[in-house]
Formats: C-alpha cells, structure tokens, sequence
C-alpha cells in the first residue's frame, strides 16, 4: 500500500479508534519508509542496519505526534516531514557526511507542507503520568531522539529493558489518548 489516500483513511479509522486500520497504516508506512531510510543513510556513509532504528523513530514520531496531523488534510506530507526531520538528525548524531539529498526518502508521498506545531504542554503532562522508567524510556527515545544503545547506556539499563520499557509507556500513553476521546 503506497497511495497516500489509503494511509490517510486508514489513520482516520485509527484516530476514532480502530486498532486495526491503525496497524496497517503504520506496517504499510514502515515498508515505504525502510527502503528510503536505507538509501538516504548508504549515501551518507552509514550502514543499512541502522536504518530499522530510523524508522522506528519515525513510527514513534508518527504515534506520539498523530493528534498534530490535520485529518482534513493527506497525510503524506505529514509523514514526509517527520521522515525527513528524524533521518537527518540520525545522520547528525551517527557523523554520516553532509549534502545528503533526502528527496527519496518517502518518493511515493507528495511534497512535504508545514508540519503542524507540537502541543509541548500536552505532551509534558501526559509524559508526568508515566512510571518513571516508562517515562525516562520514552523520553530519552522518542523526544531526545538517543539510540536504543545510547538511551540504555545513559539511563542504565539493557537494550531489552529499554524497548520493553518504551513499549509499555506508549502503550499507555495511547490508552490515555484513546480515553480522551
């Protein structure tokens, strides 16, 4: 599934609450998203096997940031920013040489258009009601944007701890989305 419109029904469907239509919209986006990343980071100068971290960054993004997505609008360039923004600071962070174009990372999705501000207030309040280990993952993860090896290094604690750890404060985190709504 490459056609923005799906993606862009699908997140609408995941939005009113279909858990479903959410997966298939983020399996679909994560296929897309894989073959891009990996380009973008050979022609930095970087190994294809950072690329599943990339993405997954870009899925937590898409999560944590899908109540800023404007339903009225497609998605994909929504997503294209997000892509962009993360494989850029991936390559920043793992010293890859400049000058990359980053054209192709999403080249199925129309042009990126503004990404819409993040409510950093709601974010800080829902990230209070974490556990603090949940928390301290999600944070270091997906707001930082540290690797899984960098996060479990400064935060003490092994790699599996860490997704385990992230994984349940996202999981929480999108319960306590879902009953706001």
């Amino acid at each position: 599934m490459r056609d923005d419109s799906d993606w862009t029904r699908l997140m609408r469907l995941a939005i009113a609450g279909d858990a479903t239509a959410y997966d298939r919209c983020l399996r679909g986006m994560a296929v897309v998203l894989r073959s891009g990343v990996r380009r973008a980071l050979a022609r930095a100068g970087l190994g294809a096997a950072e690329a599943e971290d990339v993405v997954q960054e870009i899925l937590l993004a898409v999560h944590l940031k899908r109540h800023t997505w404007d339903s009225g609008r497609p998605i994909g360039p929504w997503l294209q920013a997000i892509a962009r923004h993360k494989t850029i600071d991936a390559i920043r962070r793992r010293g890859g040489r400049g000058g990359v174009p980053l054209d192709d990372i999403v080249d199925s999705l129309p042009a990126p258009a503004d990404e819409p501000a993040i409510r950093e207030t709601e974010l800080a309040r829902a990230l209070d009601r974490l556990p603090p280990g949940e928390r301290a993952a999600v944070t270091a993860i997906a707001v930082d944007g540290a690797s899984f090896t960098e996060a479990a290094a400064k935060l003490g604690t092994s790699e599996g701890a860490l997704r385990v750890a992230l994984h349940r404060g996202l999981a929480r985190l999108s319960r306590t989305a879902q009953d706001r709504t």
